[in-house]
């Protein structure tokens, strides 16, 4: 199995709802890997949801994915309140301290990338984790909604403040 990180946004709510945008289309990773479109269009759900790829540490599942025009956009559920370790990552994405995505895949079809790293058209998807350092820099968390927004308001605010000073 190959495994390849990278940073993803993604929201995790109080139920353990969770949202992944899991591999952007169109830029490579920092290996040089690019899967394309359509690549992921076997993909059975549901799938796992770990930590770190650890097959030990399962939290949840994805239940959906989608290959949509920006990537491939994974959503699911963490088992809040049923694991034990699926709280303490919810808080650790809340916190902000998680916030990659990485996905776990046998490789079925790729051709080698002028300069290193292949173009990957076909494979089978096994795992997608939570990770603190993913290998893409796009892919992150999008969803755990109290953190997301929480960040926003942050941002939005800060810019305020620094408005207000000058």
């Amino acid at each position: 199995m190959e495994r390849l990180l990278f940073e993803t946004k993604f929201v995790a709510d109080d139920t353990g709802a969770i949202e992944a945008l899991a591999w952007p289309f169109g830029t490579p990773d920092r290996v040089g890997d690019v899967i394309e479109k359509g690549a992921f269009a076997d993909a059975k759900m549901p799938m796992p949801i770990l930590f770190g790829h650890d097959m030990n540490d399962p939290l949840g599942a994805w239940t959906e994915a989608t290959e949509a025009i920006d990537g491939l956009r994974l959503k699911g559920r963490l088992l809040v309140g049923e694991v034990r370790r699926a709280d303490e990552v919810r808080s650790l994405v809340k916190a902000g301290a998680v916030r990659g995505i990485s996905i776990g895949f046998v490789t079925r079809k790729a051709i080698a990338r002028k300069g290193g790293g292949r173009t990957i058209s076909q494979l089978e998807l096994l795992e997608a984790s939570l990770v603190t350092i993913p290998m893409h820099p796009g892919a992150r968390v999008t969803s755990a909604k109290s953190a997301v927004r929480a960040l926003e308001i942050a941002a939005a605010i800060n810019r305020m403040a620094a408005a207000i000073r000058t």
